[in-house]
């Protein structure tokens, strides 16, 4: 049993042993492939944050290291992403200037904040909390949150002057006027990097595809966009000398040799300022990483360990504050070319921190003249398919609430910022929880023919009993909807006074909270003094067993509890 634990703690302990060679070819491949997206990838998601380029490869050696120990997902590649960055850059950038030592300090803490949250979460079995963050907001996070990265990037893809702000209002008024200060050469890398980006997207993918090639060569051939642009735009300005000649911004020199490992300095003070910004970037980055592991693992029919995930995040971010890094989550581009480059196990993702260990040892010197504009290019391609209307129309069509709450979501974060339109999502989200299920509907059913079906009687032709109202609730009974349902009740008795029995239809309650019970003992009385039983039909188990426990059973009488509503209506006489 206590081995059984332990390698369900760490998880390289089940796959490692069982290690099939036949599995080697795809895990090398793959963890090949993905190092050559994450190289160039990394150093632009560190510009986002406001980090120097060296720390986004950093933040992807460690991490992938102990995911790939501690993680459930054989495919899932954990190192720097968009979003989080964007969140970090938000977070640090009123606490000091962008690439200073007390900025990079920040990024340390939040990290080791995130971590520390995450495994504490993991432990406690909390990753079912989680889903309280609806896909609505989440949608509409991501969605703002895509725009402001991209509007973020036009100072680097044009070369021109703006304010560092995470607030889209403000990126756009700065912009706007510095448009006509374009430089010239800028322009044309960045707008060339990302015009070369989306041709190697679809148009490559279909072209290789009506020649064809095999999906699984496909995939990782169009995924090496980032590297391409990375080496022709740094050839572009190394060749005809633009960082000097045309003023094209440039990485410049990026400090060799492995990342340094150690404790870093946190000061308390600034733990307790980071601490609510490191929670949300803890969560967002769990609810990004696990919603990728779980759609990839049911390809193969595989598992996927919610609370796991959070012990092995958190270990990812831990090695990410222990070696210079910062928060880091699951990828869904990079996980994506690791599935359909035939990773077969977590080793592809060590084989990929081992060589970006191999590129910040041997390479950084040949990073010296890329372009800033390029990884700006990388970064807008990258969140493009971010923006999601087509969840936005599916919501409107169906549920009007949802489709709200994404778009306040949306809005608040592009007026507000990226943590206080979270928290007002999530604030949203709620209400909007309590006001539908305060409300919940109310059918009248009667008998179908003369079976024992009983069914809505403004959807069916139905017979009814003059005497007996049979009405289904279908909404659990709580402190909310508990007096809707006294005065629906009431309402329904006032407006028939050829009512003598109630027959209150539970099948779709599952619970009854005690604000709910004490609601229904006054409607118990309320009734029996107009002369009206009330009775119970289809009442779950549980809620049942409940019941059972206090006088409630007692307090009904003479009504009683009826396990169909059929066999309610044979007792009362409507049969």
């Amino acid at each position: 049993m206590a081995n059984g634990f332990v390698r369900r703690f760490l998880p390289v302990l089940d796959w490692l042993p069982r290690y099939r060679s036949a599995d080697a070819p795809g895990d090398l491949i793959a963890g090949a492939v993905v190092a050559v997206m994450l190289v160039p990838q990394g150093m632009a998601y560190a510009m986002l944050a406001g980090l120097p380029p060296q720390i986004g490869l950093y933040a992807s050696i460690v991490p992938l290291i102990l995911y790939g120990a501690f993680g459930s997902s054989r495919t899932l590649s954990v190192a720097p992403v968009a979003i989080v960055s964007l969140m970090v850059a938000s977070t640090l950038g009123g606490l000091a200037e962008a690439g200073t030592p007390a900025y990079v300090a920040g990024a340390l803490v939040l990290a080791g904040l995130s971590g520390v949250i995450l495994i504490a979460m993991g432990v406690a079995r909390m990753g079912v909390l989680t889903a309280f963050l609806s896909h609505s907001v989440i949608s509409g996070f991501t969605s703002a949150a895509a725009l402001v990265i991209g509007l973020s990037q036009l100072k680097h893809l044009l070369g021109i002057d703006i304010p560092r702000s995470s607030l889209f209002v403000d990126v756009a008024a700065a912009a706007i006027p510095r448009l006509a200060e374009t430089n010239f050469a800028t322009a044309v890398i960045g707008l060339g990097a990302v015009g070369l980006l989306l041709l190697m997207r679809k148009p490559l993918a279909q072209m290789l595809s009506h020649l064809g090639v095999a999906q699984s060569v496909i995939a990782p051939v169009t995924k090496t966009g980032p590297l391409v642009v990375v080496i022709l735009g740094t050839l572009a300005v190394w060749l005809f000398g633009l960082d000097r000649a045309a003023g094209v911004g440039i990485v410049g020199v990026i400090p060799g040799g492995l990342p340094p490992l150690g404790l870093p300095a946190f000061d308390p003070d600034m733990m307790v300022e980071l601490a609510p910004a490191a929670l949300l970037i803890a969560i967002v980055g769990f609810l990004e990483s696990v919603s990728v592991a779980k759609a990839l693992a049911s390809k193969r029919r595989q598992k996927i360990d919610a609370n796991q995930e959070l012990v092995a995040l958190g270990m990812a971010n831990l090695g990410a504050a222990f070696s210079s890094g910062y928060p880091v989550t699951g990828g869904f581009s990079r996980s994506v070319v690791n599935f359909t480059a035939g990773a077969n196990t977590p080793l592809a993702a060590i084989v990929t921190a081992l060589l970006i260990g191999a590129t910040v040892l041997l390479l950084t010197p040949l990073f010296h003249f890329l372009p800033r504009a390029v990884l700006a290019a990388v970064i807008m391609v990258a969140v493009a398919s971010l923006i999601d209307i087509r969840t936005f129309r599916h919501a409107w069509a169906y549920n009007k609430a949802d489709a709200v709450a994404l778009a306040a979501t949306f809005l608040a974060v592009l007026a507000a910022g990226i943590e206080p339109g979270i928290i007002f999502g999530i604030a949203l989200s709620l209400a909007l929880f309590l006001w539908r299920t305060s409300r919940p509907h109310f059918a009248v059913v009667g008998r179908v023919g003369k079976t024992e079906h009983f069914r809505n009687i403004k959807r069916h032709e139905v017979h009814t009993c003059p005497h007996v109202l049979a009405i289904r609730v279908d909404e659990s009974l709580y402190f909310a909807n508990a007096s809707y349902l006294e005065d629906h009740l009431l309402k329904e008795v006032a407006d028939n006074e050829r009512i003598e029995h109630v027959v209150l239809i539970c099948s779709a309650v599952n619970f009854i909270d005690a604000s709910a019970l004490e609601t229904l003992e006054t409607v118990i009385t309320e009734l029996r003094d107009a002369g009206v039983t009330l009775h119970f039909a289809e009442v779950k188990g549980p809620v049942t067993d409940r019941l059972a426990r206090t006088n409630f059973l007692e307090h009904l009488k003479p009504g009683t509890i009826y396990l169909s509503t059929h066999e309610a209506m044979v007792a009362l006489g409507c049969v």
